[in-house]
């Protein structure tokens, strides 16, 4: 590829949308504190560093409790650690969907809203450009 090519392609990134600017979506200072502890986790466990934090802490756990820790190898204490985080894992993502939910739903509402206002605004052009058509043609003389 070309330099000019991978430049355009370096700046065509894929990211999350960022819908905090949106006008539809209300502002972080406006959400509950639920709603931005949801926000937070979705980010936080939707995430790469998540996963390289839990298999680090993982590999950790393993080596230091090898045969001398607190721990021995069946891991009886992380099974539960990992089960409690998988059970509220759970927990946290369908709070982590419902808001999506909502700020899908308010984005859909303001795109409805928008589109009436375009429909209004559309219909008033037309009525106006029939007016000029109907002044337009009657202003015409009649050619013989």
């Amino acid at each position: 590829m070309k330099n000019a090519e991978m430049s355009v392609l370096g700046r065509l990134r894929i990211r999350r949308p960022n819908w905090s600017g949106h006008p539809a979506v209300r502002n972080p200072e406006q959400l509950t504190l639920g709603e931005r502890s949801a926000d937070r986790l979705r980010n936080g466990m939707g995430s790469w560093g998540f996963v390289f934090s839990a298999l680090v802490f993982l590999a950790g756990w393993m080596i230091g409790n090898r045969s001398v820790g607190f721990d021995k190898y069946p891991f009886i204490l992380l099974n539960l650690i990992l089960s409690c985080l998988a059970a509220m894992q759970g927990a946290i993502l369908l709070i982590a969907a419902k808001r999506e939910d909502q700020i899908n739903s308010e984005l859909a509402k303001h795109d409805f809203e928008t589109n009436l206002q375009a429909e209004q605004m559309i219909e008033q052009i037309r009525t106006l450009t029939l007016q000029i058509h109907a002044t337009v043609v009657t202003a015409e003389p009649a050619e013989a």
